[in-house]
């Protein structure tokens, strides 16, 4: 039921820098791994409310607007390139994790503002989640179930910054590789809904 596109797909999505996982690096940095644990439940949280809203509307409106999927997937696909894009030029940009404190509730709400949400449930998550109840539980699940580990990565990450102790292990790498597993997944992205066009 649920494919490897999918999970390959959400994995890439969740990976790439974006306000929550900047948040998370943050608190790895200043707080560490242990105690960053309590702000994955904030963001599994944030994007299971932000996913669900999107998609009901976007099922809700598909029925009178039958194309609009498929456009949301086209418009997602080229939202991915400029990602990718951005994400190589801006590589070696000096980012900035020091900020105060991370509490659960400012990533909650960054996760609940986060454009990434939008993605999600236009064009990687399947049209059927949004009219079928096993469906959107299936996927939504695994969608969570991949945000564990892909939110300890972030905080380790920042730990290790912290850390200075791995020297191939910066933000510019991690950017530059994002941004080609973005790149490519956006090209059968974009074939799938230029076929439906």
């Amino acid at each position: 039921m649920i494919s490897w596109f999918f999970i390959g797909l959400v994995i890439t999505i969740l990976l790439t820098p974006g306000p929550t996982n900047t948040l998370l690096a943050s608190s790895g940095i200043q707080v560490g791994i242990r105690k960053s644990f309590h702000l994955i439940p904030a963001e599994a949280f944030g994007y299971l409310i932000s996913i669900t809203l999107w998609g009901m509307l976007i099922g809700q409106v598909s029925s009178q607007l039958p194309l609009l999927p498929t456009l949301l997937k086209l418009f997602s696909a080229v939202y991915i390139i400029y990602l990718a894009i951005k994400l190589w030029r801006t590589a070696n940009v000096e980012q900035q994790f020091q900020q105060p404190t991370i509490r659960a509730r400012e990533l909650f709400v960054a996760t609940l503002l986060n454009p990434k949400a939008l993605l999600f449930a236009s064009a990687i998550f399947p049209a059927i989640a949004w009219t079928s109840a096993a469906h959107y539980v299936a996927h939504i699940l695994m969608f969570l179930i991949l945000i564990i580990p892909i939110a300890f990565f972030w905080t380790l990450i920042g730990s290790f910054l912290a850390s200075n102790k791995i020297r191939w292990l910066n933000p510019a790498n991690l950017q530059k590789t994002a941004s080609l597993l973005l790149f490519s997944f956006s090209i059968p992205l974009s074939y799938s809904a230029l076929l439906r066009l």
